[in-house]
């Protein structure tokens, strides 16, 4: 690493490794599947990230560019789970340990990191795309996909275009964030958000076969299928029942997110 990096208190640590301990056993539980736990660590402490990665973590997820170039430590495979810009393509692309991008939402950003990524890079860099499953105009993401939407539709064209002109992209699956109301009723009846992200993905599975990429030609996906990246703290369990290959838990392991200065409230 080019730098020490500060060590959290013993009894920070010990209540990382609880709750973390805590986070995998439910989604164990929830999914036989072993999907990935991607551990949203946004306004923490590289400590906090250390801890985590000493008990067994690999998988984080960051908001903001700053914040990755920031937190490098050892072999870290970093989700960008934040607004994506085209401008920022190029310092994203240049970190060795960006292991995927689950926000991508235009052909001007493919294209930007396709061409950022550095000669040295030996593998593609996982790219999910961003679905607006609930249709709320806060959220980024193109609309879903329903059964006989056409080949111009905004999410076949940029998942064919990151197939066929950015080669050293890998379209890995869909990402979506559900609306809070069907998060918060995901005990009482299924989550619509997650439902909407499971047919799009078979509506775009059968799209891009039709284009000439099929399943089995290892053009997208894992082990012939998109994979879901959908599930956050209070929802994952609704998520990995829904069929999610990918959860994304920030405050179930590290606790409330605070701002760069911002005092703890409680």
């Amino acid at each position: 690493m080019s730098k020490p990096f500060a060590n959290a208190s013993p009894e920070r640590v010990a209540e990382l490794k609880e709750s973390l301990a805590e986070i995998q056993q439910r989604v164990e539980q929830a999914s036989p599947h072993k999907p990935t736990l991607v551990a949203v660590s946004k306004y923490k402490p590289t400590a906090d990230i250390l801890a985590c990665y000493e008990a067994g973590q690999r998988d984080f997820g960051e908001n903001y560019v700053q914040e990755l170039v920031d937190k490098l430590p050892q072999d870290i495979r970093w989700h960008f789970i934040g607004t994506l810009q085209s401008n920022k393509a190029k310092i994203l692309a240049s970190l060795p340990s960006l292991y995927a991008i689950q926000t991508l939402t235009s052909t001007k950003a493919a294209t930007a990191l396709n061409n950022a990524l550095p000669a040295a890079r030996t593998t593609p860099l996982r790219v999910f795309l961003q679905v607006n499953t609930s249709g709320e105009d806060a959220k980024s993401g193109m609309p879903p996909l329903t059964s006989g939407a056409p080949p111009s539709a905004e999410l076949t064209q940029l998942a064919r275009h990151v197939v066929a002109e950015c080669p050293r992209l890998r379209l890995q699956g869909l990402m979506t964030i559900g609306s809070l109301a069907e998060s918060l009723a995901a005990a009482e009846k299924p989550n619509e958000d997650f439902a909407a992200l499971v047919r799009t993905r078979d509506v775009l599975q059968d799209a891009l076969a039709a284009l000439g990429f099929p399943a089995d030609g290892a053009r997208w996906g894992e082990d012939g299928r998109l994979l879901l990246s959908m599930g956050m703290s209070s929802d994952f369990e609704a998520a990995l029942a829904a069929g999610s290959d990918v959860v994304r838990v920030g405050t179930g392991i590290f606790g409330a997110r605070h701002r760069k200065g911002e005092a703890a409230s409680g």
